[in-house]
């Protein structure tokens, strides 16, 4: 019998909303499915200051 192999969804990261719709790790509700995120500048002293370096555009 030949084996089969079924795609799994990306997990979420529950804890972390996003509404970066153009990012290729946006699950398309409201959750990020990146293994890990990366978050910065160090050098932020407020939100505004901050960017996700973890996004990556989605294909199109």
């Amino acid at each position: 019998m030949d084996s089969i192999t079924f795609n799994k969804a990306p997990k979420h990261n529950r804890g972390i909303t996003c509404s970066a719709v153009n990012c290729a790790y946006h699950d398309g509700i409201r959750y990020c499915t990146a293994e890990k995120i990366a978050v910065g500048p160090a050098t932020a002293t407020n939100s505004t200051q901050t960017v996700c370096a973890t996004f990556k555009p989605k294909n199109r």
